[in-house]
Order: C-alpha cells, then sequence, then structure tokens
C-alpha cells in the first residue's frame, strides 16, 4: 500500500499488476518505474566503499559515521583475492561510492580504473601485533 501511495497508483490496480491479473498501461509502467528509481536513491545515499577480508569487515562497528559534518553511510565489499577486490572496486564505483579504501596491495590498480578517490588502509598497531604473534609462533 506505501508503494501505491509513493507511485499514486490505486493499490487495487498494482495488487491486479503484480497477481498477473493486468498488464499496466505505459503511464502506470512510467509512474511504476519512477518510483522504484526514487526509492533506490533515496535509500542509496553517499557511501564509501571498504574492501577487505571478511574477517576485517566484521570488525567494523558502525555502517554510518559522522565525518567532516556530513553522515557518511560504510558499505563493505569482502575480497579474498586481487581480482576480487578489484572487481568489488568497480562494483562499488557503480553502486554510487563517492570514495573507496582498500588495502595497499590493490589501490595503486584500481586508482587508475576508478574515477572515485582510494585511500589506502596503512595498518599500524595491527602489522605489529602480527609480527609478535609470528614470532610466538616461532618459538
Amino acid at each position: 500500500m506505501d508503494f501505491a501511495k509513493k507511485a499514486n497508483i490505486p493499490p487495487s490496480t498494482l495488487y491486479k499488476i503484480l497477481s498477473g491479473n493486468r498488464d499496466p498501461n505505459i503511464k502506470t509502467l512510467r509512474q511504476i518505474v519512477k518510483t522504484i528509481r526514487d526509492i533506490k536513491e533515496s535509500d542509496s545515499g553517499d557511501f564509501n566503499a571498504v574492501i577487505a577480508a571478511r574477517s576485517v569487515l566484521d570488525n567494523i562497528i558502525e555502517t554510518k559515521k559522522k565525518i567532516a559534518g556530513r553522515l557518511v553511510t560504510i558499505r563493505e565489499y569482502s575480497a579474498t583475492s586481487m581480482e576480487e577486490a578489484i572487481i568489488a572496486a568497480v562494483n562499488a564505483e557503480r553502486d554510487g561510492a563517492k570514495a573507496l579504501v582498500c588495502a595497499p596491495i590493490v589501490s595503486p590498480t584500481v586508482e587508475k580504473i576508478l574515477n572515485i578517490p582510494v585511500a589506502t588502509i596503512i595498518p599500524k598497531n595491527s602489522l605489529t601485533d602480527a609480527i609478535e604473534l609470528a614470532l610466538k609462533k616461532m618459538e
């Protein structure tokens, strides 16, 4: 019913179309398509894409963050290989990402193919922690 109201289509007409009892006329079809696009645009908003392994993405607590006075959505793209990371970067841009954050091993490549800003993750504490863990495992 909410969609019918947004599309300015009587709910009974929408029900008949969805149940296959009626074919939409061109005006109704245009209203449906316009409403779907409007809903999709309002849901998407500005977002920054983050490409990383699932184990890293699982540590992201906030999916929305206030940055420079703007509320920005963080959308996750999981990748386990260079190829998946490049594909995820292209998909993120196609999805409407305003910027991309990714690992240093893939950032030079995706910067060459994307038209959005790319920021590189530079681990500090996690790198030191990993080295310490490796040393402990050697003992």
